[in-house]
C-alpha cells in the first residue's frame, strides 16, 4: 500500500518547514509510521524539530539528504564518468569532484530517495519540506520536462555516440559515454518519471503556506495556478502567523484589520480549498512537543492524513480535455497543437501534454476558459494529419495560426 504523501510549499519565511514538523510530528503522535524529508538545501527540519537525522520516538524519521553518497550509491557511472572527463580536459581531481555535483542536483536526489522510501512500504506518512515556491515548481516540472527530450533524443544519442565515438577519442582525446553510463542516465530517468507518478497519484497532495500579506498571497495564488498545470494536486492552504483579534493595541489592531481583509481575500481566491489559520504565536515552536500542538490547533477536527478529497488537475474523456488552472486569467493563458502534443502555456510555465491515440487523430473543435477550468474539445471525426497550432484569444476562444 502506498504512503500517504504531503507536500509543503510557500514563499521562503512563510514557515512552511515549521508547518510540516508540526504536520509529521501530528502523524507520529496519532501512531502512523512517518518520515518526514527535505528538498531543500536549507535543511531547516533538524532546527524545527531541535533534533539529528534519525529516529524521533515515537513512530517518526527525519531523513536528511546526502546527496554525494546517493549519487555514488546509485548513479555513481555517471559522476564517474564526468570526473574522467573533466581530468581528460585537464581539471585537477578536486575540482572535478566539486563540479560534478552540480547546482539542483540535491533536490533531484531528494525526489529520487522520495520514490525509495515510498516503494519500501515502510511508511504510512511520508510529509516532505519543499523548497521555496519557485525552486519547487522548477524541481516537480522537471520529470515531465525530461521525459519530452529522453524519449525523443535518449534512443538517437546511443546510436550516434557509436558512430562518433571512434572520432572523438582519436581527435579530441577524451572519451565519451559508454552503455555504462548511458544505463545509469536511463535508471535516472525511470526514477524521475516513478516520481511524478507517485507525487501526481491519488495519494499525494501539496499544501500550500502562506502568511497574510499582498505579495505572499499573490504568489500563492500564482503557485497554485502552475500546481494544477504540471499535474498536481493542491488539497489545502495553510495561513501562518495571524494576529488574533482580541486584546490588540492600537499598533497590532492595525495588522489585525489588514488580516483579517487578506485572509477574506484567501478564502475567496482558494475556495474550495480549505484554509487552515495558524496563529501568531508568542514563541517559536521549536521541539516535539510544541510543534505537535501547533498542529492541534492547525487542523482542528479535520483529518490532515485523509485521502485527498481533490480531483485531478488533468482529465481526459473521449472528446474533451480539461485542465484545472484556477486562478488564471484568459490573457495569461496560451494554448497551442502541434501534432499529437497540446502545449498549454500559464504565465511563465509551459507545459506540453501528449494526447492519447482517441484524441490525437482528432482536430481541436474549441478551446474555452470558464470557471478555473481550460476545456479543450475535439471534433468527432478522425484526422491523423492535423499540423494546426492554436492559441486561445480574449474571450477565450481558439484561434489559428
Amino acid at each position: 500500500m502506498s504512503p500517504r504523501v504531503l507536500l509543503f510549499t510557500g514563499k521562503g519565511g512563510v514557515g512552511k518547514t515549521t508547518v510540516a514538523a508540526a504536520t509529521a510530528t501530528l502523524a507520529a503522535q496519532r501512531g502512523l509510521k512517518t518520515l518526514v524529508i527535505s528538498t531543500d538545501t536549507a535543511h531547516s527540519l533538524a532546527d524545527a524539530l531541535a533534533t539529528e537525522p534519525g529516529e524521533i520516538p515515537p513512530g517518526l524519521h527525519l531523513h536528511q539528504v546526502d546527496t554525494q553518497k546517493s549519487l555514488e550509491e546509485h548513479w555513481g557511472e555517471l559522476q564517474d564518468y564526468a570526473r574522467g572527463l573533466l581530468g581528460e580536459l585537464g581539471l585537477d581531481q578536486i575540482t572535478a569532484e566539486e563540479i560534478t555535483v552540480l547546482p539542483g542536483a540535491e533536490e533531484v536526489i531528494a525526489l529520487l530517495e522520495l520514490r525509495e522510501h515510498a516503494r519500501s512500504g515502510s511508511w504510512d506518512v511520508i510529509v516532505v519540506d519543499c523548497a521555496p515556491t519557485a525552486e519547487t515548481l522548477r524541481l516537480l516540472a522537471l520529470p515531465e520536462a525530461l521525459d519530452w527530450h529522453v524519449s525523443r533524443l535518449l534512443p538517437v544519442g546511443r546510436r550516434f555516440l557509436k558512430v562518433i565515438s571512434p572520432f572523438v577519442r582519436g581527435v579530441a582525446h577524451v572519451s565519451t559515454p559508454g552503455d555504462d553510463v548511458m544505463g545509469a542516465a536511463e535508471r535516472m530517468h525511470r526514477g524521475l518519471m516513478e516520481i511524478r507518478e507517485l507525487l501526481t497519484g491519488p495519494g499525494a497532495s501539496v499544501r500550500l503556506v502562506l502568511t497574510p500579506e499582498a505579495v505572499v498571497l499573490a504568489e500563492a495564488r500564482r503557485t497554485l495556478t502552475s500546481l494544477n498545470l504540471y499535474g498536481y494536486r493542491v488539497d489545502a492552504v495553510v495561513a501562518n502567523r495571524v494576529f488574533p483579534g482580541e486584546d490588540a493595541d492600537a499598533w497590532r489592531a492595525q495588522w489585525v484589520k489588514a488580516q483579517e481583509r487578506l485572509l477574506a481575500e484567501a478564502e475567496e481566491s482558494f475556495a474550495p480549498l480549505p484554509v487552515h489559520v495558524v496563529p501568531y504565536l508568542p514563541a517559536e515552536p521549536v521541539g516535539a512537543g510544541a510543534l505537535a500542538a501547533l498542529a492541534e490547533q492547525l487542523y482542528g477536527e479535520a483529518d490532515p492524513f485523509a485521502p485527498p478529497a481533490v480531483e485531478p488537475p488533468l482529465t481526459l474523456t473521449a472528446g474533451e480535455l480539461r485542465l484545472a488552472l484556477p486562478g488564471a486569467t484568459k490573457g495569461e493563458v496560451d494554448l497551442a497543437r502541434k501534432r499529437d502534443e497540446l502545449i498549454v502555456t500559464a504565465g511563465p510555465y509551459r507545459r506540453i501534454i501528449a494526447l492519447p491515440a482517441a484524441l490525437a487523430r482528432r482536430k481541436i473543435a474549441g478551446a474555452t476558459l470558464e470557471d478555473g477550468f481550460l476545456k479543450v474539445r475535439f471534433s468527432s471525426g478522425a484526422n491523423p494529419t492535423q499540423r494546426t497550432e492554436w492559441t486561445t484569444d480574449e474571450g477565450g476562444r481558439p484561434r489559428s495560426e
